[in-house]
């Protein structure tokens, strides 16, 4: 069985994840980073994009000494397997999510990559070779499950959450809705990619439910599968 995955994002009331330059905004507050750093510990993997790393250099670790210590008692590493979805393998060899913290890191190619970047990166981070040209994601959860990741945590960007919601592979998605407008129709939202055309390809949604936290709102939804709401599993 894949991981059971769960897509966690904070957006602008206006729907954008970022600027339309792809720079980082704070769109939640100090309870809201709380949250996001309990979820984090509590998965046994997170996984973003490759334009994720490259405009935001995140490290994904967990912030709290406390729940790093929970998970080593529990015989876990400190922080949640860091894993990056890189067709073309340009994770740069210096980039945070590699060289920050305790933990195992993925990086996920497809078989187009050059060679000598996934050497490269095979010095930092254990590597996945899965599809062709792009990343097979349906093939990458299969790998994924097979090393014991059973709860994936995925924090973007959106051309990864669209693929991952065309491939059918989103259980869960947590969007807190801050309150702020950004603006700009070439800002990114937190789901990009070619799009779906038609009503009937949409991935329909049930509101789990509906929180507020800091000055917006915390929206939980789980996906429905083949027409109806399937149970929350983990």
């Amino acid at each position: 069985m894949r991981p059971y995955v769960f897509v966690n994002l904070a957006m602008s009331a206006d729907g954008k994840i970022s600027t339309r330059e792809r720079r980082q905004v704070k769109i939640s507050g100090p309870e809201d980073f709380e949250r996001v750093d309990r979820i984090k510990a509590d998965a046994d993997g997170i996984m973003v994009g490759i334009g994720t790393v490259l405009a935001d250099n995140p490290s994904l670790t967990v912030k709290s000494a406390a729940r790093k210590g929970e998970r080593t008692a529990a015989g876990r590493d400190e922080n949640p397997v860091r894993i990056v979805v890189d067709s073309m393998a340009k994770t740069p060899v210096d980039a945070d999510i590699l060289v920050k913290g305790e933990g195992k890191r993925i990086v996920a190619v497809s078989a187009a990559a050059p060679v000598e970047r996934i050497e490269a990166l095979g010095t930092r981070a254990a590597v996945i070779v899965a599809g062709e040209r792009t990343v097979d994601l349906a093939a990458l959860m299969d790998r994924l499950a097979g090393l014991g990741i059973r709860r994936l945590m995925v924090e973007g960007g959106g051309t990864l959450i669209w693929g991952l919601f065309e491939a059918g592979l989103v259980d869960e998605l947590r969007t807190y809705v801050g309150s702020v407008v950004i603006g700009g129709s070439g800002a990114p939202t937190p789901a990009d990619g070619d799009g779906f055309l038609a009503e009937g390809q949409f991935p329909r949604l049930s509101l789990a439910g509906v929180e507020r936290i800091d000055d917006g709102v915390l929206l939980t939804w789980q996906v429905k599968k083949g027409g109806r709401e399937e149970s929350l599993r983990g």
